[in-house]
């Protein structure tokens, strides 16, 4: 009973990360919050709930502060950026099984199914596991993301994408369009891995719309993976330009998030001529 009392607490209580204006107060915290969400875990294994944050906790942590860390560090430290990235990678992959746990509780054995048939899987998740849903597939593909060369997570890209497409038929304004803005970063994969530029500019301006300009994030996902995967500069940093203008406390929910993407955004400016072969191209100096 103690233990799902605290669990019910954590996982519905006010959000104090995401309307937090000190990212490195955030970062030094949530190792902490996520490994008392294990140990409750341990206690109450199929509490919705804490399943949900976890997923969520793991996957916003390893992008917000261990992939983005890794990318500023890598011209200085290589080999210590790809072990970041492993262990972001690493992070991913708990944060989808934590999703996946959680789906299967209305959903039993989906896991295996979504590798088996991920159209008839993802058929059965209800509307109301649109958290989950979302959480699980932004988990899972960023570790696809990030494992490219590994051929057992390549394989797992059409269960992600029949997730995403059941996010999109379900809601497609769900979170001001996090899943269009999700399959950017999908989309932006090579053509010989089922990538398309084109679907995911579609995706990108989706998401702005859907967003009405709010969030920085498509902005920063298209830039990091359109862009630079077409080597347009000027789009890459007239789309990071745009970032940086979008008002962190025009939505507090979303403060934190647009306060690290914004810092992210600064980083990609700085390492412009590192990501384009041509840099004769006229930067722009103000990277605020």
């Amino acid at each position: 009973m103690v233990a799902n009392g605290i669990g019910n607490s954590i996982a519905n209580g006010p959000d104090i990360f995401g309307t937090d204006d000190d990212p490195e107060l955030v970062r030094d915290a949530l190792p902490f919050g996520l490994k008392t969400m294990e140990s409750l875990l341990q206690t109450v294994p199929r509490h919705r709930g804490l399943l949900l944050t976890a997923c969520k906790g793991f996957t916003e942590y390893a992008a917000a502060f261990v992939q983005m860390e890794a990318d500023r560090i890598e011209p200085a430290d290589y080999a210590g950026a790809n072990q970041m990235r492993t262990r972001a990678l690493r992070l991913y992959l708990r944060a989808r099984d934590y999703g996946l746990r959680g789906l299967a509780l209305k959903s039993r054995g989906i896991g295996t199914q979504l590798q088996l048939d991920p159209q008839a899987a993802v058929a059965r998740i209800p509307r109301t596991d649109m958290a989950l849903l979302y959480w699980t597939a932004a988990a899972w593909g960023s570790a696809i993301s990030l494992g490219k060369d590994r051929a057992e997570l390549l394989a797992d890209l059409p269960a992600v994408h029949s997730l995403m497409e059941r996010g999109l038929n379900l809601d497609e304004a769900y979170d001001g369009g996090s899943f269009h803005e999700a399959l950017i970063v999908l989309e932006a994969m090579p053509a010989a891995m089922g990538g398309s530029t084109e679907r995911a500019r579609a995706h990108y301006q989706r998401a702005v719309e859907l967003s009405k300009g709010a969030k920085a994030s498509p902005y920063v996902t298209m830039a990091q993976s359109v862009s630079v995967l077409n080597q347009d500069r000027r789009e890459f940093e007239r789309l990071l330009q745009q970032a940086l203008a979008v008002d962190p406390n025009r939505d507090p929910t979303q403060r934190l998030a647009t306060l690290v993407l914004q810092q992210r955004a600064r980083s990609l400016l700085k390492r412009a001529d590192e990501l384009f072969l041509d840099s004769d191209t006229t930067r722009i100096e103000d990277h605020r």
